[in-house]
Formats: structure tokens, C-alpha cells, sequence
């Protein structure tokens, strides 16, 4: 792998080992995001991501897209056991059967919402916090990423753990966990007084990281 030039710009630890990371970390990683669909290719990669390195599912990202029909909720819902068969030989993507299944599955439950999942998503957001000083300060879990794990489990969804859904929440802006010292610009956490973190549980104990 050939070295990345140094443009002098300071980033998260995380980013400088590859050029796929640098430019994830510099236009997406932590910036508000929008959009049902967005945010299920998001879950899905989260997911998928689970006991992997995410350099992985960034390298496999369009072959992913172009297996799961851009992830668009609508149409991943309509997969059956031929769209199963397909992913499972599908050697662009991971193929793990309980994770494909679990996104088809979360494809039908986000369909059947009575709110968007982006409006459900969202309102579990925290308020806006000072960034890290050390990737040491960075959290694995916190109550919200904990009580939203519970909530989309409640509500039928698969592979939604605590990890998994604070990893989601740094990818799409929910929290800015980008450090101090970093040269991405601090952005709006995109919550206002009527969105906030909502202690919605699960009726059921003992939930587990997926």
C-alpha cells in the first residue's frame, strides 16, 4: 500500500490508514444525515460491519449497493429466497447469512414504520456535547445508543446492538465524535427542542449486543 501524502491537515487517528478512510472520515463520517433510505444503506453497513474491520465494508460499499438494489427499503423488502441465493454467491459482499437476512428483515420492518426511520432514528439523538480530546474519550455505548438498540429490537429489527447503534449514530451525525483537534469543521448535531432523546425500551430485559 503506497503512503498517503501529508497535506497537513490533522484528523481522527481512526482515518489515516488508507485514502478510502481519509476521504470517508473528510466528507461523510459524522456529518448529518437524512433520508430513510440513507439511513438503512447506513444500519445495513453498521451491521454487516459487525466483527469486522470497516475498512472492509468501505473497500466492498458499491458491490453492497448494487446487491441490496441501492438499498432502497422498498425494494430490499420485496427480496425472497432467489434474492437470498444470489447474495449468499455474491463474492463482492460478506456474505453472512444471518446478517443478509437480518437486513432483509429490516428492510420489511422499516417499510411498515408508522413514522419514518429516519424520524425515528433521530429522535433519539443527544444534545450537542464538546468533542473528544483523545480517542480514549470516545465511548463504545452510551444511553442513547443503548435505549435506540432496545427501541428498533422492540420494534423487530436485527443486528441493532448498542455498539452497532452508536456506531450508527457517529456515521450519520447524531453525535460529532470527531476530536478536538480534528480539522473537520464542527457541525450542527441537526436536533432542535422537538427532537429529543426519548427513553423508549423495550418491554423485554437482557438485550445483547448482536
Amino acid at each position: 500500500m503506497s503512503e498517503l501524502a501529508d497535506d497537513g491537515l490533522v484528523r481522527c487517528d481512526w482515518s489515516t490508514g488508507s485514502q478510502l478512510y481519509r476521504d470517508y472520515h473528510d466528507t461523510e463520517w459524522g456529518q448529518p444525515l437524512h433520508g430513510d433510505d440513507a439511513l438503512f444503506e447506513r444500519l445495513s453497513l453498521e451491521a454487516f460491519q459487525s466483527g469486522l474491520a470497516w475498512i472492509t465494508v468501505l473497500r466492498k460499499r458499491p458491490a453492497f449497493r448494487t446487491a441490496f438494489a441501492g438499498f432502497e427499503i422498498a425494494k430490499v423488502a420485496e427480496f425472497d429466497d432467489h434474492d437470498r441465493a444470489r447474495l449468499l454467491a455474491d463474492a463482492g459482499i460478506v456474505r453472512n447469512r444471518a446478517k443478509i437476512d437480518a437486513v432483509i428483515n429490516n428492510a420489511r420492518v422499516a417499510r411498515d414504520l408508522s413514522v419514518s426511520l429516519d424520524e425515528l432514528l433521530w429522535s433519539f439523538a443527544p444534545a450537542p456535547r464538546p468533542r473528544p480530546t483523545s480517542i480514549e474519550n470516545v465511548p463504545a455505548t452510551t444511553p442513547e445508543s443503548i435505549a435506540l438498540a432496545k427501541e428498533l429490537k422492540r420494534r423487530g429489527f436485527a443486528f441493532v446492538g448498542p455498539t452497532t447503534a452508536y456506531a450508527l449514530m457517529q456515521a450519520t451525525g447524531m453525535v460529532d465524535d470527531h476530536l478536538g483537534v480534528c480539522w473537520v469543521g464542527a457541525v450542527p448535531n441537526g436536533t432542535d427542542s422537538a427532537v429529543r432523546f426519548r427513553t423508549q425500551v423495550s418491554a423485554r430485559d437482557g438485550d445483547r449486543e448482536e
